[in-house]
């Protein structure tokens, strides 16, 4: 697998997204994910967004991190917020959502960031799986769906 950054309008990336938004819908019966996004939110320094291509050179898996501080959705001071982790099906079981959450995780610390946030929701069990395994514990809720009862929210220190 080759992982490499783009774009956040970049058209691997706008295929990923509709398919991941049709998964939420999917699950979250009709709702996908409303949080307002844009481009810019994920340019280096203060964000990533990444993209696994499989051997055949196709998208297959995404994900991104975005400076948040301190403000009135629950942020602190120093946090990197995951968003957009997703894996095609096919793609799934191999490892990707992991190495590409590593990847995001060293690109915050390099960024200056002191934690990754992340939220999450009920129907999303294999997610909520990952994070606890790569070291992330339930905190308070924050962001656009804090209000939401299926909503979990994560948060692991990036140490130096």
């Amino acid at each position: 697998m080759n992982i490499q950054p783009r774009p956040y309008d970049h058209p691997d990336a706008v295929k990923l997204e509709e398919e991941v938004q049709q998964e939420y819908i999917e699950r979250y019966d009709g709702q996908g994910d409303t949080t307002p996004l844009d481009p810019t939110m994920f340019r280096p320094p203060g964000g990533l967004f990444l993209i696994a291509y499989d051997e055949r050179e196709r998208p297959v898996a995404t994900g991104a991190w975005r400076s948040q501080d301190e403000n009135g959705e629950g942020y602190a001071d120093g946090d990197a917020e995951i968003k957009r982790m997703y894996v095609r099906p096919e793609s799934r079981g191999l490892g990707l959502a992991r190495r590409i959450l590593a990847l995001l995780e060293d690109d915050a610390r390099a960024a200056g960031r002191r934690r990754m946030v992340l939220e999450t929701g009920t129907q999303q069990p294999e997610a909520i799986g990952l994070y606890l395994s790569c070291g992330y514990t339930p905190t308070e809720k924050f962001g656009h769906f804090r209000e939401y009862e299926d909503s979990r929210c994560f948060a692991k220190p990036l140490g130096r």
